[in-house]
Formats: structure tokens, sequence, C-alpha cells
């Protein structure tokens, strides 16, 4: 299926998006900087460059949105998007808060066109090869998941966007937490309780510059997460604990380190386990793969990998974090 796609948003992740369109045509680029989305097009013969995004997402030839700007602007522009019956692709977290997203979540169901949020870790290699391993029952039943992904800023840092709670919602546990949390759902399904600390320890901003963050399933099956915005090296580790082996992601390319997975089987005296490696170097193509899902879940019409429940959940997460209260279970919908 060739879609004609609009971009939102021209910056790095934009750009990201723009590459990985496949066969599927880039028609417009829209960013408050002109000369970003100018630059943009230019790559994209035939591509309109714009700096407001309103004319753009109503126009017939336009059939897909992807929305990647700053957080305040995420659910409005996807709302807005699915009112004039575009499919939409929105960067993660989707919204500031639950409350924000959820109108959107119920005008997409109405309209009953895809919205897909951008949890690109999904499409990572060794993630993807975990999760069918794991789906295999190759490590068993699920005991735990512990995980921790962090970066160490930039000077300036602390006076980026990131750091206005009005533009962004929330610090370093909506950033790459969010990401954690999806993942961990992922793998263990809905947590119905949401424990844990966002702390600021390092740099002067009123978000937290470190989350940590303990869930729990119905079945008691638990996660523990630490995002970090003072790791100082980056950092992503992601692993897995069943009762017959352990699944163990490191790096995720670049500045993360090549991208490895593990597989620990246990045997069964015990003991030292058998280990497998997997290592995933050269271009990140989960891009690619994550463009791929959505085209497919529109020509097929099926949820894509990645939803704005899935988003709704972890904001609720996030929102009992930054409450400091108990995570209230919503049930399913739709």
């Amino acid at each position: 299926m060739v879609i004609r796609v609009a971009i939102v948003g021209c910056g790095l992740i934009g750009t990201k998006r723009a590459g990985a369109l496949g066969d599927c045509r880039l028609v417009a680029a829209v960013d408050s900087h002109l000369e970003r989305a100018r630059q943009l097009a230019a790559r994209h013969p035939g591509c309109l460059a714009a700096a407001q995004w309103q004319p753009v997402v109503r126009r017939d030839d336009v059939d897909a949105v992807i929305v990647s700007t700053t957080n305040d602007m995420l659910s409005t522009l996807t709302q807005e998007a699915v009112a004039c019956g575009k499919h939409v692709l929105v960067e993660k977290p989707a919204a500031r808060s639950a409350a924000e997203l959820a109108p959107v979540a119920e005008a997409a169901r109405r309209a009953g066109l895809t919205v897909k949020v951008g949890f690109n870790h999904r499409f990572h290699p060794a993630l993807k090869m975990a999760h069918d391993i794991f789906d295999r029952g190759e490590i068993g039943p699920l005991m735990y998941i512990r995980a921790r992904y962090g970066h160490g800023g930039r000077l300036g840092y602390d006076r980026e966007w990131r750091a206005d709670p009005a533009i962004c919602g929330g610090g370093e546990m909506l950033d790459q937490g969010v990401h954690l949390i999806d993942l961990a759902r992922w793998f263990a399904g809905d947590f119905v309780a949401a424990a844990g600390h966002l702390g600021t320890f390092f740099w002067d901003m009123p978000v937290e510059d470190n989350g940590f963050a303990l869930l729990k399933t119905a079945a008691g099956r638990v996660a523990w997460l630490h995002a970090s915005c003072t790791e100082w090296k980056n950092l992503f580790s992601f692993e897995v604990f069943g009762r017959d082996g352990k699944l163990q992601i490191d790096g995720l390319g670049r500045s993360y380190g090549v991208e490895r997975l593990t597989h620990y089987r246990m045997l069964p005296q015990m003991g030292p386990p058998e280990s497998l490696f997997w290592e995933f170097p050269g271009e990140d193509g989960s891009w690619d793969a994550e463009f791929a899902d959505f085209v497919d879940s529109i020509d097929r019409r099926r949820p894509p990998l990645g939803t704005l429940d899935d988003a709704l959940a972890a904001l609720r997460i996030i929102q009992a974090l930054q409450q400091g209260t108990t995570l209230t279970p919503v049930p399913k919908t739709g």
C-alpha cells in the first residue's frame, strides 16, 4: 500500500521517520521553523513545506500524519488528524497525561482509524527476538523484569523543553522511562500496582532526572525499572527472568553500544547456564520496521504494535508515580 504522508515536526525524529517511509510518499513537511520543513521537503520531490499544520492535515492528498512534535502538541494534532479522517503515527508518549490522551483514544475508536504510538523499541531486533523466544515459552513462566535506561544529558539540558513541565508533562520517567514501562507491559501484561520515587538529584529543573518504579501484575509478577538522565555513560539494559532461564538485552546501537541479546538457559542440574548470544551491529532498522507495521495495520485493519491503549496504560502508571498514589486498574475498552 502506498500511503501519502504528512510529517508535522521536522526535527531529529521527524527526519528519521521521513527516511523510513519505504514505498510510501511524503507529500508535506510541516514545522514551525519553516526552514527545517524546507530542508526536509527538499529531499522528497513534490513535497510541500509549510509552517502551519492545520491546512495540511485537512488536505485530500494526505492519507496519514506522522506527529513528531514536542509533547504539548501530540494529542491536539492527533485528535485533529483523526477528525479529518487520517491515520496517525504519533511519537511517544502520545500526550502529557492520561487525561489528555483519553478523548483522543475514544475519537480514534469511533472513527475506526489506525493510530499507532511510536514505541520504537519494540522493533529493535534484540527486543523483538527476545519477545519471540519468550512467547515460545523457552524461559518458562515469567518471574520478574529488571531494566535500566539512561543518558547523561548535555550542557544546558535543564533549559531545554524536556525540563519545562508545561511542554513536556513530566521528566525522565515520561521521556525514556515510558519505553521501559511499555516494554515491561509487552512481556508481563497489565500492571495493577505501581510504587516508586521520582527525584531530581543533579539537574536544576522542576521535573525529575531519575525515576524508579516497582510495578506488579495481578498474578504477582514484578518489574523493577530505573530511568535516568544522570547515567553519564549511555546505558540500556533489559532483563526478563523466567523459571527456566533469562533473556538479557544490552545496548541499542550508537552511543548505547552494540545491541546484544543473551539467552541464559538453565540446566536440570542448575549451576552455570548454557548461554547463547546474538549481536545486531550496523544501521538501526527499527524505524523502517515500525513504519512497515503501521502500514500493514492500516492495510489489514488490525491493531498496530503499540496502540493508544498501550500509551494510556503507561501514562496512568507514570501519573501514579508522579502523584504518589496507588494505580487503579482501568477496564479495557473496544
